[in-house]
């Protein structure tokens, strides 16, 4: 049975926007891609680093939790982030929630940890092109450079003044996913539609 969220009756948070983000990526000749990323699966873990759940976690998942401060692991259609030395978002496919968290709740067993499916809580933008790192730069004071937040990693941050989760996507799949709470989506979508105008000519 597929999830919930990705039921025909299911609406995502920036469903409205597909036309307009579809549109300027189309006016701006592939110099950015604006795109909602709909219903991921979405796995909070939290547990000790050194511990045998987070072993435990990294078989169940084909690769070890990342340790490393702001960075994020891709493999087997799943990605893990870091977002604290003992919190990790791990981020699946589409209609694969149920499923993940389920892998990962057995992986852990009694050990103590938690493992919280909070895909309703967010929804993911793509932000894409060879201008992607500019546009972001409109509103996000971290520094975009390649050097300095290129590919592995990841970071909670301010867009726009909406609390973001930031991650660069894996080197076969250049751009960024911008993870933000569902109640937020709709006023960062405007903004970035606002700020990729100087990409799209549109007024």
């Amino acid at each position: 049975m597929a999830d919930t969220e990705t039921s025909v009756s299911a609406r995502s948070p920036l469903a409205g926007h597909a036309a307009r983000f579809a549109a300027a990526t189309r006016r701006s000749g592939g110099a950015v891609r604006l795109a909602e990323l709909p219903y991921l699966a979405q796995i909070d873990v939290r547990l000790d680093p050194k511990g045998p759940a987070a072993d435990a976690v990294g078989l169940a998942l084909g690769f070890p939790l990342p340790t490393q401060p702001n960075t994020v692991v891709h493999g087997g259609g799943s990605s893990a982030l870091w977002l604290g030395p003992d919190e990790w978002l791990v981020v699946g496919r589409p209609g694969t929630r149920a499923e993940l968290e389920g892998r990962l709740r057995e992986a852990v067993g009694d050990e103590p940890a938690a493992v919280v499916d909070i895909s309703a809580q967010r929804t993911a933008l793509l932000v894409a092109g060879p201008r992607s790192r500019d546009l972001l730069s409109h509103g996000c004071a971290l520094d975009l450079h390649p050097r300095s937040f290129g590919a592995g990693r990841c970071a909670q941050t301010l867009l726009a003044r909406a609390q973001v989760v930031l991650a660069v996507r894996d080197e076969l799949k250049p751009g960024f996913w911008v993870l933000v709470r569902s109640s937020f989506a709709g006023y960062l979508g405007d903004w970035l539609l606002d700020a990729a105008t100087e990409y799209t000519g549109a007024v």
